[in-house]
């Protein structure tokens, strides 16, 4: 899995660096110049950015605050490309966790794809999740979008049942040995995200 480093912002929140990416958690202010697809003088973005997918992911986001207050650390971030500093995608937490779980979703502009970069966004929110105890991530995608079942894969989710429309996958982090129904072996359950193999 790649380094994630976290640098702290006000309020005790933190952007998520790994190697080729940087998390920014998103504020009110941000996300509506993301849905209104007008960007602030200080905003950076690629020509494709936002695409409708991250639209959708902000609007999410501002219900979720707008009907329960801050979001943040399980809120949204946005996905800035280290190369070039330019705004490609987000990632993010579907709602605050229930018990030790929390769905996550993400997308990138058609621009960035093909480059691992939506793994390893994952990837860090998945150490942010950790890092805020929660021990299981799910996430769905379409049956028809391979790559996102692929970056799913990449990120150590496992494919957990599908139905018609939707497969389901989930990751269990540190601290939670799977239940013998999960899992047949349960001596995935470790330090790192188990991989499906």
């Amino acid at each position: 899995m790649a380094l994630v480093r976290m640098r702290r912002l006000g309020r005790g929140m933190s952007d998520v660096r790994t190697s080729r990416l940087l998390l920014h958690p998103i504020d009110v202010a941000e996300g509506e110049r993301v849905v209104a697809r007008t960007p602030g003088v200080s905003d950076c973005w690629a020509d494709d950015f936002p695409f409708d997918g991250d639209v959708r992911g902000v609007e999410a986001f501002l219900r979720g605050t707008a009907a329960h207050g801050e979001q943040r650390p399980f809120g949204h971030y946005r996905i800035t490309r280290l190369a070039d500093g330019r705004a490609v995608g987000g990632v993010g937490f579907k709602g605050q966790p229930e018990g030790d779980c929390v769905e996550i979703g993400y997308g990138l502009s058609e621009s960035a794809r093909g480059h691992g970069y939506a793994a390893e966004a994952v990837a860090a929110v998945l150490a942010v999740a950790a890092d805020h105890g929660v021990l299981k991530v799910i996430a769905d995608t379409t049956d028809d979008n391979v790559a996102s079942q692929r970056t799913l894969m990449r990120a150590g989710f496992r494919l957990v049942r599908a139905d018609d429309k939707l497969n389901f996958y989930e990751v269990l982090l540190a601290g939670r040995a799977p239940d013998e129904s999960e899992q047949p072996h349960a001596a995935e359950a470790t330090a790192e995200p188990r991989r499906n193999g």
